[in-house]
Formats: C-alpha cells, structure tokens, sequence
C-alpha cells in the first residue's frame, strides 16, 4: 500500500476536524472535531510506522498514548462542557465568557459585569 492512501485522508479528517472547531459554536460539536483531528494524527502516525519498518513500533506506540491522552481529554472536557451548560443554560461557545465576569448583562433581571459596581453602593462610593 502507497503511503499517499493514509496520508490523503489524514489531511481530509485534520482538515474536517480544523473547519469544526473553527466554524461550530457547540463547545460538544468542538469537542469531537478535536477528536477527529487526534485520529488524523494517530492514523499519521501508524501509517509512517508501516511505511519506516520500525521495529520498535514507536507510531504504534505514540498512538496509544495519544488515545489514552485524548480519552482524557474528552472526559474533562465533557464534564466542563456540561458543568456550564448547567450552570449558565447554554453550551455556545460565542456566548459563554470567562466565569470570572459574572452573567451577561443582556439576560433580563440579571446583572452583568459593568453593573456589579451600580448594584453594590458601598464599591461605587
């Protein structure tokens, strides 16, 4: 087998996953074009492995540390993606800022972060 077969498709999955995180606002969709991107890199790495004749197998081996890495990612990453929703009601990517800032100041009834200091008269005085 030619080493352009596996190499062809590693750049279409790595493409497909770069034009989901730069073009998806799911922070879930995001999630998984990250998945898809580590697959174009682990299916990289075993097809260099077979074309090199490595007899460590170091690709193989990379491979299973990228899956191990990637499993973990998608662990804590989801746990975060869903920590969010619950707490701020959206998984949108545009519309989520930094916790730090506090609630958006376009939701009704709740203060934002350029209103904080109104709301408390003893910061503004």
């Amino acid at each position: 087998m030619h080493l352009a077969y596996p190499a062809v498709l590693a750049a279409l999955l790595f493409c497909t996953g770069l034009y989901g995180v730069l073009a998806r606002r799911n922070a879930i969709l995001v999630l998984m074009s990250v998945e898809l991107m580590l697959n174009a890199v682990n299916l990289n790495l075993v097809a260099f492995d077979v074309w090199l004749r490595d007899t460590l197998h170091a690709g193989q081996a990379l491979t299973l540390f990228t899956i191990a890495i990637a499993a973990a990612e998608i662990g804590i990453g989801l746990a975060i993606v869903l920590m969010v929703y619950r707490n701020r009601g959206t998984s949108d990517v545009d519309k989520l800022r930094d916790t730090a800032e506090g609630r958006e100041p376009d939701q009704p009834g709740l203060p934002g972060p350029a209103d904080e200091t109104a709301a408390r008269p003893e910061v503004a005085a």
